[in-house]
């Protein structure tokens, strides 16, 4: 027999699917929730239509079979509540008549056995089920004004054509000989029965379950990751890629809070199945079946097996589980980011955060609620306690708090009934308390409030979130106050301002804005809207932000490369940033400081997804003890040069005992100095360097990861130098972090500046020449390359009745000044 048989009603239609527009109705053989129904035929009365008008008040339908259950395709055509009535009122009778001549009458009530169609939200039959199942999302497409949408991953199953109602036989040893289904009031629509034979309900009841998929063939596992999952009597979620690391293997990467190589293939993989018995899973590659299973065989063995395929069920229960994470030294709870994954890798992150961030696509510019992910890894950011669901058994933890505190990889055991779980993060270094303060200098998208709980979460003092244009589209307006935010305690600083940005002349960062500097883009695409004009320069930028007492930072020098000659030959720019370690960003860097221009180094992470976190690349800069911590102080200090940028390592750098932006006088002919660098970090790193005008002079490097690297050097300087510390070579560095870009692992400190006999100064023809290429090229690009209306047709934001010299001046300053250096030398 049958699992589901449906019967055939054809004897009794009495009317066509025209009674409600003649759209939408399934003729024939269907398959709803994968159960089988027999609908009518097309062009032919194909619908049994009770009440006023459709001459059928009542119909016995015969049966003559046991069943456990009997499923209806149902509707009314007309509604009660809709006129003012209650829900709840009788709109038919069912009775089942039994062998021996028992019988049981059902009431069939609006709003729950059966409902009027179309819909409203929220108007749903209550008892009855909607003959589309919930479904996910199209994983990699979807319509324009879906797109938020598209980060819930579901669509709800929403009634088309009928509702779905089961009457349950609880004698289901007994025959039922028939059923009457009668009229009793408004007009309605029965357009199919289907008798269920198996015990399970034919509705999928049971709660989601943790699933493995181990792929046989290398060449099925091959990337990129295409796997999807059908599940006819039940719902599976998007399968997603495990980590290729052992738990061992997991634990001992010294990679420990800060992410985990990304499994690129797609075996072995997880998700999560909620399933009838007798549902029938099904695993695609692509379009290509590579293997099927009844769902009650894996529940009943653990694991299924096929030529290509192994499906197995790795749920061992979960606890809703209370955690606190708090800081050694205090004994109080402290923000920080967490993970929990199953040995497996399936993670189980806190309530209220994602296992997965946007489905693991793209977050660029989309609020995904205080996550991160790092490769394989999606993090939590917690205020040091969160809650959820946690897997019973073994499971792994990792924890992170910055740069400042050892972060946590570890295994627990979570066991039945357990509802508690604690941790305790020990910071091994104070960097406030050596009077550093740590910035990230470009941050984008976040909102405030979004910024200040990831600052905290990553030990970070100074978020400087930048409001900013991508075409047609301006982000973080709505922060913008013009003045800081700070956190209670005053550790923590949010300030809105700005990057502004031009595709060829170069982006420009503003901090401690009191206004708005219009405007933000200019030129075009992709910084400004299509086919704009070039309103204003990088220069007029700067000295926009310098009249509010601002601070003016060239973001990831070099690029792009053409005004920043400019700005510095004009003594515009208070700090150059990094935010990767390209060789090109430390050679420019080394440039200007071979010709003379002080720049202090400032690092920022160009945040734009879930997928970086705030502060990688951080700017550690040194507040004197006799200055307060707040926002104009660090930025003050910022521009004074004792800083130092890092995306882990901690530097120190002292040149006969003066720090990072000082100045070391030695007589004329010059002398010997001591240089003192020392690098500790949590994360792994193999090198520190001592440059002294651009050239290494020491090194230590170790083949294996080390934590910690010193060097003292004695060295004869005899002219005009610059001395720095680097944890790694230009544009080198053996490890990696997790993050989108795989930024490498390093940290530079600004200069300290030796002068011999007569004040500091440098100067290389070559680089000279360099600038005045750069700055003429700036300069005829806005002559010729640039868009432009036609003068007189438009007042311009400056009010200067000459817009081209407006845009030339910045350029012909620069020209005066580096022509005037090199007559000088």
């Amino acid at each position: 027999m049958q699992e589901y048989e449906p019967l055939d009603l054809s004897p009794f239609y009495n009317t066509d699917w025209s009674i409600v527009g003649g759209q939408g109705f399934p003729f024939g053989d269907k398959a709803y929730h994968g159960l089988p129904f027999r609908f009518g035929a097309e062009g032919e009365k194909c619908i049994l239509g009770f009440g006023s008008g459709l001459n059928l008040e009542k119909c016995e339908i015969p049966v003559g079979r046991a069943v456990r259950h009997v499923i209806f395709a149902h509707r009314l055509l007309e509604s009660r509540i809709a006129q003012g009535g209650p829900a709840g009122q009788s709109c038919a009778s069912y009775l089942f008549k039994m062998e021996g001549g028992d019988s049981v009458s059902v009431p069939i009530r609006e709003r729950l056995e059966i409902g009027a169609l179309p819909c409203g939200w929220g108007e749903f039959a209550i008892l009855a089920y909607p003959d589309a199942k919930d479904e996910l999302e199209a994983r990699y497409r979807g319509r324009w004004d879906g797109m938020g949408r598209r980060q819930t991953e579901v669509i709800q199953g929403w009634p088309t054509s009928f509702y779905l109602w089961v009457w349950t036989n609880l004698r289901p040893e007994r025959v039922l000989q028939s059923i009457t289904v009668a009229a009793e009031g408004p007009r309605f629509l029965l357009a199919a029965i289907t008798l269920g034979h198996l015990e399970e309900f034919p509705f999928n009841q049971h709660a989601r379950l943790d699933v493995k998929l181990r792929l046989r063939d290398e060449t099925d596992q091959k990337p990129p990751f295409n796997l999807s999952v059908q599940v006819d009597r039940g719902n599976a979620t998007y399968p997603y890629p495990l980590p290729e690391q052992t738990p061992a293997q997991f634990l001992a990467d010294a990679f420990s809070g800060w992410g985990q190589e990304q499994n690129p293939v797609s075996s072995p993989a997880h998700l999560e199945i909620a399933a009838n018995p007798s549902a029938t899973v099904t695993v695609k590659r692509g379009e290509e079946i590579l293997g099927q299973a009844r769902w009650g065989e894996v529940l009943e063995k653990g694991a299924v097996e096929s030529e290509r395929l192994r499906i197995e069920l790795v749920d061992r229960g979960r606890n809703w589980v209370h955690t606190t994470v708090v800081d050694a030294e205090t004994g109080k709870p402290v923000p920080c980011r967490v993970h929990f994954r199953s040995v497996e890798g399936i993670p189980y992150q806190p309530h209220g955060h994602h296992n997965y961030v946007n489905s693991n696509l793209d977050s660029w510019n989309l609020d995904v609620g205080g996550d991160l992910r790092l490769g394989q890894i999606t993090y939590a950011y917690i205020d040091g306690t969160c809650q959820g669901w946690l897997p019973r058994g073994e499971v792994l933890v990792d924890i992170a708090r910055g740069f400042e505190y050892e972060p946590i990889r570890t295994k627990l055991e979570i066991k039945p009934g357990q509802r508690e779980l604690s941790f305790e993060l020990r910071r091994w270094r104070n960097m406030n308390r050596e009077r550093y303060f740590s910035g990230d200098t470009h941050v984008h998208f976040l909102s405030t409030q979004g910024a200040h709980t990831e600052a905290a979460a990553e030990d970070l003092n100074v978020v400087n979130l930048l409001q900013s244009q991508w075409g047609h589209l301006f982000t973080d307006t709505e922060e913008f106050t013009g003045h800081p935010s700070v956190s209670a305690g005053g550790r923590h600083i949010v300030y809105t301002s700005q990057e502004n940005r031009q595709h060829t002349l170069g982006h420009l960062i503003l901090l401690g804005l009191k206004h708005p500097v219009m405007p933000w883009c200019s030129d075009g695409p992709g910084e400004a809207e299509l086919g704009g004009n070039l309103e204003t320069t990088v220069a007029r930028w700067a000295d926009a932000c310098h009249a509010q007492g601002g601070t003016v930072v060239l973001p990831h020098m070099p690029n792009p490369n053409c005004e920043p000659a400019a700005l510095i030959a004009t003594g515009r720019l208070d700090a150059v940033e990094m935010c990767d370690h390209w060789s090109s960003s430390v050679l420019e860097y080394y440039r200007y400081l071979n010709c003379g221009y002080r720049l202090p180094l400032a690092g920022g992470t160009d945040k734009m997804c879930s997928a970086v976190p705030v502060g990688l690349y951080r700017t550690y800069v040194h507040i004197p003890e006799d200055e307060p911590f707040d926002y104009d102080s660090w930025c003050r200090n910022l521009r004074r040069g004792n800083t130092f940028i890092s995306s882990g390592p901690l530097l120190s750098l002292r040149v006969e005992g003066n720090s990072m932006g000082a100045t070391v006088t030695l007589p004329a002919g010059g002398g010997t100095v001591e240089v003192e660098a020392l690098a500790q970090s949590t994360l792994p790193f193999h090198c520190l360097e001592i440059v002294v005008n651009g050239t290494v002079v020491a090194r230590v490097e170790e083949a294996e990861p080390v934590r910690r690297l010193e060097l003292r050097e004695k060295l004869k300087i005899d002219r005009h130098s610059w001395i720095a510390a680097r944890s790694a070579g230009a544009g080198f560095t053996r490890l990696s972090h997790h993050d989108s870009w795989r930024r490498g692992i390093l940290a530079h400190t600004s200069p300290v500046y030796l002068e011999v006999g007569e004040k500091w100064q440098m100067f290389d023809p070559d680089i000279a020449s360099y600038l005045l290429t750069m700055v003429h090229g700036g300069l005829e690009y806005v002559r010729r390359h640039a868009r432009h209306w036609k003068p007189g047709t438009v007042t311009h934001h400056h009010g200067r009745d000459d817009h081209g010299a407006y845009l030339e001046e910045p350029f012909l300053q620069a020209l005066e000044a580096i022509e005037k250096r090199m007559r000088e030398h």
